[in-house]
Formats: C-alpha cells, structure tokens, sequence
C-alpha cells in the first residue's frame, strides 16, 4: 500500500462511479489491439505471402501476451496502484502500434504484437481494471464489473470499422502507426486520473462471527481445495473462450471466403461485440441476483445454441441475425468469473486470482484463433472449425453445473451467491 496516499474514497460512492466511467474509457482505448488485428488479418496474408494459420498467429501471440501481462500488471497494481501500470501500458501500447505499421515480415509483426501490444500494453486495459473494479463496489459489484468489461466489447465494437475504413483508404501499416499515436496518448491521459487505492484495500474490516465463518468458508471454494477451484476455473475459462474465438477472429475472414467480402465481415464483427456490450450489462444485472456462477451457466449454454446456428445458416442476412445471438449470448461469460473469484475467494487475493483466471481466458482465445485457422487450413472450410468450437463449449459447460451442484450441496453458512462484502 501507498503511506502517501491521504484521500480516502468509500466504496459505491460518487468517486466510486467517476471512476468507473474513465475506466470504461480505458477500455475501450486499450482493448483496440485485441480485435484491429482480425481486421488487418486479409491484408497481412496477403502482403507477407503467408497461409490462413500463419496469418492468425501474430492474434494467438498478442493474446498469450495479453494473459500474462493481465497477470503482471495486476501484481504491479496491487503494490503501487493502477495509475503506474497504465501509464507505463499507454507508452508501450502506443510503441507497438508503431512497430507493427513498421513491420518487415510476419517474425517482426508477430513480436510487435506479443510484447508490445500484448504483454506490456493493452494487457493493462482489462484484468487490472476488473479487478480493481471488483474492489470499488459492494451493493452493485455485479453490474459495476459488467459495465467495465463492457469496454472491451465497445472497443470490438468502435475499432473494426475504423480501422477497417483506414486500411481501404491509406493501407494497414499507416493505420497501424495512426492508432498507435491516438491510443497512447488518450491512455496516458486518462490515467492520470487513476490515483486513489481501493477502499478494501484501505480498510481492514472487524472480525466478527459472521465475517469469520466466511473467511473459514473461502479457504474451500466449492468444498475444493484453492488450488483445485481455481484450476476448474481456468480450464473453463479456457474452454468457453476457445468457442467464443471462433466468430470473433474469422468472422472478417469467413465472409471473405463466401464471397461477401471483408467490410462485410468487420460490420458482422461490430454488429456481434456491440450485442455483447447489452449482454454483458443484461448479466451483470443477473449476477447480482443469481451468482457468477449461474450466470456462467447460463451464458455458456446460450453460447453454444449460437455457435450451433452458424453450422446451418451461411447467408448473409442470417450471418448478420446469428452475429448478432451470438454477441448477445456470449457477452456475459468473462466477467463472471470475476464475479465468482470475488463471491468464492479471499478479497485480498481478487487480484491476483482475478487476473489468473482471466489470463486463461485470453489463453483459450489465442488457442481458439490459431486453432480455427489450422483447422481451415488442413479441411478447407470452417464447418470443422465450428463443430471444434461446440465441443470445447460443452467442456465449460460441464465444468460450471460441476461446480454449481458443488455449492448446492453444501451445508447452510456456504457464501451466498450475493457479492462478498
């Protein structure tokens, strides 16, 4: 903790939704490196001479990097506070951009893209800024964590046809550079505003008989060991987000191969993470009255139905209806887990536990996006690639009614599925 720090700011308070504001900016500014990359995806191949796989590596490598760097960042934001790893993210993000327009070959594309985009740049933009989230907010945690994560999907929703527009007019590598400047700048900006340390951090709450059943009850989430919780967790991460990739990497290149061209691609792009910002809002909203993990359930279920209709349907205006379900079902899935490190785990750990957890998601969207290019690759079509996306989606789908009929079995005085106090 900073002994510096004199202001003292409450939970749920005016501050408390200032802040969720910017970081709703922050966002939506710092995740553009996760979806411009599917957009310049055509132009790349076709510049470096490259296959479908080859071409999506450089979005597997900036998610790896993402996921660690979430991890990185959340440690150095524990110890001295987010302002620091955001503006050191805003510098590095801004870089990496450049070096990516900069780029002679697809080794220096995919560096750019992992290390400068990734792990030390936008990484700071989304498990850092949940977790903090999570630490602001008591009555309305639900919601607060949805409206934060739902800058993510308004940068999926914002970057693809701004950037698909750029690279029609001045090409990819000028793009490239042109959002490197705006974004590093806007973050550097904005972080400057991100001073305050969380009030559960600040405070150290009484013990009582009440708040000491509940710590005896979070050192067994699910009546499982830490570790073993966690680990169910983070391979249901994994595989509910290797399914989400599927759409989100090539749906650009998918239209392009069915004759539809790419504009139309990034517009279903848009059309599907804009549909996820209501739906990550709409779970939110449950979660504070169900639990994260009845909210997982039920999102990983709605997401396999979309994932089913894609199979069918291969039109352009039923890709557009299926686009948008599919945005609209999915979009709640990653800040549920948040919501049930902080219901099921120790508060002094969401950190890290947090961005753990979520560094796996981003795992599974890198998995996802080579592996639906591999599997293009070796059959030619993206029917098998689906059919792969269903499967992983049943995984984390057992893996959550496992953990879920884990809770319901346990005695009175397990942590309800109201937010932690």
């Amino acid at each position: 903790m900073n002994t510096h720090e004199t202001t003292v700011h409450a939970a749920d308070s005016r501050y408390a939704m200032f802040r969720l504001g910017l970081t709703l900016l922050i966002m939506t500014v710092g995740s553009s490196g996760m979806y411009v990359v599917s957009v310049m995806l055509p132009a790349v191949q076709a510049e470096f001479g490259i296959d479908r796989a080859d071409a999506s590596l450089p979005y597997t490598w900036l998610m790896l990097g993402f996921g660690f760097g979430g991890v990185l960042m959340g440690r150095l934001a524990d110890r001295f506070g987010v302002m620091w790893p955001l503006l050191m993210g805003s510098a590095f993000l801004g870089a990496g951009y450049i070096a990516t327009g900069l780029s002679g070959g697809i080794v220096s594309f995919t560096v750019a893209q992992a290390l400068l985009v990734g792990l030390l740049g936008s990484s700071v933009a989304f498990a850092p800024m949940v977790a903090d989230t999570s630490l602001w907010f008591v009555k309305r945690r639900g919601i607060a964590v949805a409206v934060c994560a739902s800058g993510n999907y308004l940068a999926g929703a914002v970057w693809p046809p701004v950037a698909q527009h750029f690279v029609e007019t001045v090409g990819w590598r000028q793009t490239y550079i042109g959002i490197g400047v705006f974004c590093g700048l806007a973050m550097a900006l904005l972080a400057l505003f991100f001073r305050a340390r969380p009030p559960a951090l600040v405070h150290v709450p009484p013990v009582n008989a009440s708040s000491a059943a509940v710590v005896r009850d979070m050192t067994r989430p699910f009546g499982l060991s830490m570790g073993v919780a966690q680990g169910l967790l983070c391979v249901a991460s994994v595989a509910c987000c290797v399914a989400m990739a599927m759409p989100q990497v090539h749906i650009v290149a998918y239209c392009g191969d069915l004759g539809y061209g790419p504009a139309q691609g990034a517009m279903m792009l848009s059309l599907m993470l804009g549909f996820g910002i209501v739906s990550r809002l709409v779970s939110g909203a449950i979660c504070d009255r169900i639990g994260g993990l009845r909210t997982l359930l039920l999102g990983g279920v709605l997401q396999c139905v979309a994932l089913l209709l894609f199979l069918p349907f291969d039109g352009l205006v039923p890709l557009y209806v299926i686009s948008a379900l599919f945005g609209l079902f999915q979009g709640g899935l990653v800040p549920s887990y948040a919501i049930i490190v902080r219901e099921h785990f120790p508060p002094k750990e969401a950190g890290a536990r947090v961005g753990t957890v979520l560094m796996f998601s981003l795992f599974g969207m890198a998995l996802g996006g080579w592996m639906s290019g591999k599997v293009f690759d070796l059959t030619g079509s993206y029917h098998a690639a689906f059919l792969n996306g269903i499967g992983w989606n049943l995984v984390n789908v057992s893996i959550t009614a496992f953990l879920l009929f884990r809770t319901l079995r346990r005695p009175a005085g397990r942590v309800s599925a109201s937010p932690a106090r």
